[in-house]
């Protein structure tokens, strides 16, 4: 009999150093602590990968290749929280919700997964400038004076093989699920949507940063040796409670120009300090 219901558990982890000198450090105590927070904050393309077998176990392996995600991060993960993973279908659509609760039945993360093209798939924008380029040394601020919209930031390149997939999938991303582990494996789906942060800091000096929401289609599985390129496309920059938001389209292809996915990725790209936060 099918399930229309499906419940699974995490405790949370980091999945890297707890250290300032991480490339996000609102990751590491030391920071997260200063901003105010209890603790490290869990990234959020890790906390979401953990949904992943539960959706994998919802709609199948076709969710990998052919599948959509729409997911906001409402409060909050830290190392050590148990979260329940609930996944639930409307029969209307076949499509399902996605929840993530903390002991205190917080909802951490919500979001909804279904099969085919996702009904906002149209209106991705994407980059006209695949070429990659290397990162720059002197790289310039992300701002919200001087940063142009509707632009193409540099794209950059990334060959997914097996040091790569392995060291992710044991450290940043804990799974012994064989698609991703096993001879032929491939890339997670959190390594996917992990692009968007890494196309940012490839072209900005971001100091620390916040994901917010993502909604990423799937196109086609990443196996072992593939080359990846990314671009990205700025479609908005603003201030909202003190924190400067920036949103922006990812196109990510194979060295063939085949289509592996498409983001459209919210982010904090400066968090509002606890003296900013006390004057709203």
């Amino acid at each position: 009999m099918k399930r229309h219901m499906i419940e699974n558990t995490i405790v949370a982890y980091l999945g890297h150093e707890d250290s300032p000198d991480i490339s996000n450090p609102i990751h590491s105590t030391e920071i997260a602590q200063a901003y105010g927070f209890q603790g490290p904050l869990v990234g959020g393309v890790t906390v979401w990968g953990w949904a992943t077998d539960t959706i994998l176990e919802a709609l199948g392996k076709e969710w990998l290749s052919n599948g959509w995600a729409e997911y906001s991060f409402r409060q909050p993960t830290f190392p050590g929280d148990k979260l329940t993973i609930q996944a639930n279908q409307d029969r209307s659509t076949n499509n399902w919700t996605i929840n993530m609760i903390n002991e205190s039945n917080t909802v951490c993360v919500t979001g909804e997964v279904g099969l085919g093209n996702a009904p906002w798939t149209k209106e991705f924008v994407k980059p006209l400038s695949m070429t990659p380029n290397p990162e720059d040394n002197s790289k310039p601020s992300l701002s919200l004076e001087d940063t142009p919209i509707n632009n193409d930031w540099n794209a950059m390149q990334v060959t997914f093989n097996n040091e790569l997939a392995t060291e992710f999938t044991t450290i940043k991303q804990i799974t012994t699920n064989p698609l991703f582990t096993g001879e032929s494996k491939i890339a997670h789906p959190s390594w996917i949507a992990g692009w968007a942060e890494q196309l940012m800091r490839h072209n900005f000096d971001i100091p620390t940063s916040m994901h917010t929401k993502s909604r990423v289609q799937h196109k086609q599985c990443v196996p072992i040796n593939t080359l990846v390129i990314g671009g990205a496309h700025i479609l908005d920059i603003y201030e909202r409670k003190a924190h400067h938001f920036v949103n922006f389209d990812v196109l990510l292809q194979d060295n063939e120009g085949n289509e592996i996915a498409q983001l459209r990725h919210w982010t904090i790209f400066k968090i509002a300090t606890k003296e900013e936060r006390a004057k709203l």
